[in-house]
């Protein structure tokens, strides 16, 4: 049974949201619960664009190259052409490795939006799933690195998918990631979830 809208809303009033958990910043706005993480250094953000940056300069050298080169085979202009390919490869794998997030919880039409943040937008992957197909919210433990919280979601019969929330929670955030999981598993109707900031 989904608690209902006004109610939940009055509860995050007087439950205030954390501002951080993990790698996240959390702020309630509007009807909307928004987690967005952290803006990564400055040095793994410039490396992606960095990358591609070369990357076409390389290709752009190969271009040039391909009408000046006597020969069959353009040993130079396919180096840079190579090149430029394992740069926009490495570039690719970087910003997957920046892991930035966001979600948005809309009280209002109980949708949860999940997107996957990249430096390019045809890149970023969003999806929007409705509270009633949200099975579960797990806190899962990293191997090293503290506890993640991840939400189980997928239409009835389908195969269920997952989508990870907040990353990098530290063992010393361990209250406020349970205050949260009961927040999540309260928002979307779930069992056994306890009450809200309880």
């Amino acid at each position: 049974m989904l608690v209902p809208v006004a109610s939940f809303e009055d509860a995050l009033q007087e439950n205030r949201v954390p501002p951080l958990l993990g790698d996240v910043r959390l702020r309630y706005d509007g009807g909307r619960l928004v987690g967005e993480s952290r803006p990564p250094r400055w040095d793994a953000r410039m490396l992606p664009g960095l990358c591609v940056g070369v990357a076409v300069g390389c290709a752009l050298g190969a271009a040039v190259l391909v009408g000046q080169e006597k020969g069959s085979l353009p040993a130079a202009s396919a180096t840079l052409a190579l090149v430029a390919a394992a740069l926009v490869g490495v570039a690719l794998r970087l910003e997957s490795k920046l892991s930035r997030r966001r979600f948005v919880l809309h009280f209002r039409s109980e949708t949860l939006r999940v997107e996957r943040l990249a430096w390019a937008p045809s890149a970023t992957r969003t999806e929007l799933i409705p509270f009633d197909e949200v099975r579960a919210v797990h806190i899962v433990e990293r191997p090293g690195a503290g506890y993640a919280l991840v939400v189980e979601y997928g239409p009835q019969g389908a195969q269920a998918r997952r989508a990870v929330l907040v990353e990098r929670v530290r063992h010393a955030e361990g209250e406020t990631l349970h205050r949260v999981w009961r927040m999540l598993s309260n928002a979307f109707g779930l069992r056994g979830a306890g009450l809200a900031g309880g």
